[in-house]
């Protein structure tokens, strides 16, 4: 504060004083003050504290604008630059030129009245001569030179931010066109930018910008005036001939920027522009940036094509268009409702340009530009597309030519296609029968996928695709592919032949069955179509290939809206068909089958055709599958995935039962309950050895709640049998409540072909998914001991009783040898459970009824013959309960 009070008052001494100086004294006064000045800024941190700002940068701007004109005075171009040079640049501690700058330099950064005085010195015009000549006349470096170089980029920058602030005032504007350079400094960028100083294009294009969107009425008529537009495009007509395109480019976004920015103030130089051929120019250096290597020419190649794409909003009057709405529509569009936001196209001929270069070009940067480009200009208003579409065609001549555009050019269009119904909410009847006419001539594989994972796209937004897309024939050429696939896959199972179709074929066929899929989807008119075609038996080929599976199913879910008893007979028919270890293929169809059923409409067809002794065939397939240690084929899958496969089959069973009394007893009847726990009891985790259990002397026992903890959270996990014993009793603990379909245990499996298409996974482990309901820490949510009921909870309401009497016949295989404590805790635990269950007398009755009584005799003999056993008490007093229940003497004998 100190040193900016004692220069203060410096300058107040002379301000009093410089009247009556003769100039030389007044500017070595000025000169000797300025050192102090800087160094004051510089100790503050860049805070200027002065009294008398704008006098002090009115005397050093114009003490500045005075040496530029000096040294610049009649010479030579060459010279002159060479003047300029060694005026500004830093000599010894500061050159006066030097130190005029920085002074401007550090003042032009302070406040607009501080700007203005500037600019009313006469510096915008003597700085924009010393910017051309810097331009237009590059000198050879010396080896001293170079040293220097540093410098040189800082007196460089300085200059370069004193004009950006000038210039982007409109006094600056104003004040520039005095020194009649702007319009040669123009020119010169069209001419002479081969020959220019190379190190200031850069800064001589940044400035012309910065002019560029300050442009007054005057600058435009000024260079209206001189045909400054005009002459540019000549000149770049020469360039585009000669220079390579990144630096046409370069020098044609200078001049279209002064197009472009004067529009809003003016439409002269758009219309000098023009009737000088000024779009057939920059269609001509468009067309020569094919092949440019990524980033090259960029970024203003894109600055062209934004400038481009702005000018199509440039013009005087709207467009009236009115085109034929095809129907049908959406429900929710309304074209006359559309309203406009005032960002309309209202000139063709820029459009005409981008739509000329993707026409022309195959270039894959420049056509995603254009699409880029065409997506903006829908974006700034709704109705653009209806104006372009209506007058010009773009993307419905686009369709006839995407097929020889590169693929990431085609993945585009059609993204842009799709956006015309997911954005718009329209639908483009022509636009689609040219998209389906291509995916029916199929020239490119892999346009025909990306065309029809458009239209796949669409059918999924709105059932009335269901509709538009079987009137135009599309359903029925799709069914005649598939049929022609299906053979030829039917032809080639059961060889050695390699799989005739990958890659983009292979999944061309997996987005056909989706589309079918997405047809057939809620739309029974379709699917009686499809019925009618005869398809069914080729759609059943498609099961066999897991990349086929998923729409497949989805086909014949639907057809199950009409026939139930032919999809049941379809799936149940593939479950036992099924090879042994297609167990992928064997949880798809039961996952499959549980949608279905999810219909009660679906419980006879289910039961009619087999479905219960399907899927207990399925169960006694898994014979020693959960072993521990497991042993032969089952050793090579996953724990997780067997176990799913149990659950599965035991979901659709509970599924069939659930509100079926038809089916339940039918269950109940055939012994299939029994079954269940035979084919349960023969998985590998159970005990099935004849000889009898040694009765051990409990410590302690835990309930179930507590088993699941230490299975499944506890740091000392169970042994693996017993874990597996537990899942399973966990399932038919469900399916006695009844709520077992309803569950989700296991994460859903990525089809093959999505997996391909993701990041490379590491080698299958023995845990393909997570362990259900892990969970860090060493105890259980509230929410997983419900998986088990509370024992503490008064009563449980037993949909299915035969459950029950499973879990008994279990009850006694929960047994290993080497772990007969651990073995008869986890028995005492099933038992107390299952003691739980019968609490109430309605749930006693329902049990008796279904002969748990004597399930309960005999399957647990050992314990009701032996007084020291530690079940005979539990189980007497279950036994007791369901006696007391039995109101006929023959069943309590």
């Amino acid at each position: 504060t100190l040193l900016w009070e004692t220069l203060g008052k410096q300058f107040v001494e002379y301000e009093q004083v410089a009247p009556f100086l003769i100039p030389e004294e007044q500017q070595r006064r000025l000169l000797e003050f300025l050192p102090l000045f800087l160094k004051a800024w510089e100790q503050s941190a860049g805070e200027i504290v002065f009294p008398n700002l704008q006098l002090l940068a009115s005397e050093v701007s114009n003490l500045l604008t005075k040496e530029i004109k000096r040294n610049l005075n009649g010479k030579p171009a060459e010279e002159a630059r060479l003047a300029l040079e060694q005026l500004l640049k830093q000599k010894g501690e500061a050159g006066d030129g030097h130190l005029l700058l920085k002074a401007v330099y550090l003042l032009s950064q302070t406040d607009l009245r501080t700007m203005w005085n500037i600019i009313g010195s006469g510096l915008p015009a003597a700085l924009m001569q010393c910017l051309y000549l810097f331009f237009t006349v590059p000198l050879k470096k010396t080896s001293d030179d170079r040293e220097t170089s540093e410098d040189d980029v800082q007196t460089q920058e300085m200059l370069v931010k004193i004009m950006l602030n000038m210039y982007k005032e409109e006094q600056g504007i104003e004040e520039l066109l005095a020194a009649d350079k702007l319009q040669s400094l123009i020119i010169a960028t069209s001419s002479l930018w081969d020959q220019c100083s190379h190190s200031w294009k850069v800064p001589t294009g940044c400035v012309l910008r910065t002019i560029s969107k300050a442009q007054t009425k005057n600058s435009i008529v000024y260079l209206q005036a001189v045909d400054c537009i005009k002459i540019a495009v000549q000149n770049l007509f020469t360039l585009a001939d000669t220079l390579p395109a990144y630096d046409v480019c370069e020098a044609a976004s200078i001049v279209l920027c002064f197009v472009k920015d004067s529009y809003p103030v003016s439409s002269a130089l758009l219309t000098e522009f023009e009737n000088n051929d000024g779009y057939q120019l920059l269609l001509k250096i468009l067309l020569r940036c094919e092949g440019l290597q990524p980033n090259e020419g960029d970024p203003y190649l894109d600055e062209i094509l934004d400038m481009l794409t702005c000018l199509t909003t440039c013009g005087k009057t709207e467009l009236k268009v009115s085109g034929n709405i095809v129907h049908p529509q959406l429900p929710h569009f309304d074209f006359e409702r559309t309203q406009s936001s005032g960002m309309t196209v209202k000139n063709l001929q820029p459009f005409q340009v981008l739509q000329s270069i993707f026409q022309r070009s195959n270039d894959q940067h420049l056509c995603g530009r254009i699409l880029s480009a065409i997506g903006t200009i829908w974006a700034w208003d709704r109705v653009n597309f209806f104006l372009l579409e209506w007058t010009l065609q773009p993307i419905n001549q686009f369709t006839d030519i995407i097929h020889f555009k590169p693929h990431p050019v085609q993945v585009q269009f059609f993204r842009l296609v799709e956006s015309i119904v997911l954005d718009l909410s329209y639908v483009p009847h022509e636009i689609l029968k040219k998209v389906q006419y291509l995916i029916k001539e199929n020239i490119v594989p892999f346009c025909t996928l990306t065309a029809l994972q458009c239209l796949l796209s669409m059918t999924q937004k709105d059932l009335l695709f269901s509709d538009i897309f079987r009137d135009s024939g599309l359903l029925g050429l799709l069914l005649a592919l598939l049929r022609k696939e299906a053979k030829i896959l039917r032809k080639s199972a059961g060889t050695h032949l390699p799989n005739p179709k990958e890659g983009t074929e292979k999944e061309l066929n997996v987005v056909m069955l989706e589309m079918v899929a997405a047809l057939t989807a809620r739309s029974v008119r379709n699917t009686v179509i499809l019925k009618d075609y005869g398809m069914v038996p080729y759609i059943k080929i498609f099961l066999d290939d897991e990349c086929y599976r998923s729409a497949t199913l989805s086909i014949l879910e639907q057809l199950s809206v009409i026939n139930y008893e032919e999809y049941m007979s379809i799936i149940i028919g593939a479950l036992c068909s099924s090879t042994q270890w297609e167990l992928h293929l064997k949880l798809d169809l039961l996952k499959s089958l549980l949608r279905v059923l999810e219909s009660p409409k679906s419980h006879s067809a289910f039961r009619t055709c087999s479905g219960f002794n399907g899927l207990l065939s399925l169960l006694s397939d898994m014979e020693g599958a959960l072993q521990d240690p497991p042993s032969g084929q089952w050793a090579a899958v996953g724990q997780n995935c067997k176990l799913e496969l149990v659950f599965c089959a035991l979901q659709g069973i509970t599924a069939a039962l659930h509100l079926d009394p038809v089916n339940s007893t039918f269950f109940q009847r055939n012994g299939l309950f029994e079954k269940m726990a035979e084919d349960l009891g023969s998985l590998g985790c159970f005990w099935t050895e004849g000889e009898k259990q040694i009765p051990v002397s409990l410590e302690k026992t835990r309930t179930f709640a507590e088993f699941l903890d230490a299975a499944f959270c506890s740091s000392q996990p169970l042994p693996e049998w017993l874990k597996n014993c537990i899942w399973i009793l966990n399932f038919l603990d469900h399916m006695v409540k009844g709520t077992l379909h309803q569950e989700s245990y296991f994460k859903e499996r990525k089809p093959e072909m999505e997996e391909a298409r993701g990041d490379e996974e590491a080698p299958q482990a023995q845990e393909e998914h997570p362990v259900p309901f892990k969970r860090p820490g060493n105890k259980l949510p509230a929410s997983a001991y419900m998986l088990w009921g509370n024992p503490e909870e008064k009563d449980c309401t037993i949909v299915h009783p035969g459950a029950v009497c499973v879990m008994v016949r279990l009850l006694p295989r929960l047994y290993k040898e080497g772990y007969a404590q651990l073995s008869q805790e986890i028995q005492c635990a099933l038992v107390d459970h299952i003691q739980s269950l019968v609490k109430s007398e309605k749930s006693r009755q329902v049990m008796c009824e279904c002969g748990l009584l004597s399930t309960v005799i005999t399957s647990c003999q050992d314990a009701f013959c032996s007084d020291s056993h530690p079940l005979h008490l539990p189980l007497t007093r279950v036994f007791e309960k369901l006696a007391s229940q039995a109101v006929e003497p023959h069943v309590l004998r």
